[in-house]
């Protein structure tokens, strides 16, 4: 039964991400599926298959609706409705839905953070948080800053500090480079787990390394 609702859920996301840039398209999600895994196995969850099919599925479907890409308000029930549709339990469903709803960056850069989370909230986020830096998040920062027009750099611009929920969902202004300081940066401080915490040190500083080389190219100094 597993394998098959995970062949549908790879055929919805396929569907549903197919117009989207490559910074959010299914293989962003199937890579968030694979490192979810990994962590939840380092985090011995491999023990419970329930919570492996929790983190499978919710780390599968994560941005399935998500706020930037969403053409039709009808779009943020695709999930829950995928999920009654192939007989997901309602416990289960409920767990893989406010995993979901409680993951991205705009819930905590208010400082509204959910400590009362669960270890498949953790690994999920985590996950998906992973992808956002080192070399393929450096790859998918630019990818949706040029699908959105926007300038490399501006020195005249400068990042945006104590960003509330709203300022950050609003990007007027703003430079790709930027978001590294806004959001990228500060995602290593943030992991849950330890698993994550691991793997985030290496990533973020090869995100340093680039910034650092970036300005001195900028500035002609390199």
């Amino acid at each position: 039964m597993g394998k098959e609702i995970m062949r549908k859920a790879e055929e919805l996301v396929e569907k549903r991400m197919k117009g989207n840039d490559a910074s959010h398209d299914a293989a962003h999600a199937f890579r968030v599926r694979d490192l979810a895994l990994s962590l939840a196995r380092e985090e011995g969850l491999s023990s419970s298959p329930h919570s492996m099919l929790i983190v499978e599925l919710a780390a599968l479907l994560h941005d399935i609706g998500d706020y930037k890409y969403v053409r039709d308000p009808s779009e943020a029930r695709i999930v829950e409705e995928f999920l009654q549709g192939q007989g997901i339990e309602e416990g289960m469903k409920i767990k893989i839905l406010n995993i979901i709803k409680g993951m991205g960056f705009k819930e905590e850069v208010g400082g509204l953070t959910n400590r009362n989370y669960s270890i498949e909230f953790g690994v999920v986020q985590d996950a998906d948080r992973l992808d956002a830096i080192g070399a393929i998040g450096i790859a998918r920062c630019f990818t949706f800053g040029g699908s959105r027009h926007r300038v490399l750099h501006d020195p005249k611009i400068q990042p945006r500090s104590d960003l509330s929920k709203e300022d950050y969902m609003n990007k007027v202004e703003q430079t790709t480079v930027n978001h590294f300081h806004e959001k990228l940066l500060k995602l290593k401080d943030l992991m849950k787990t330890k698993a994550g915490k691991k793997r985030a040190e290496k990533r973020h500083n090869f995100m340093e390394d680039f910034l650092k080389e970036f300005y001195e190219e900028w500035d002609g100094r390199a």
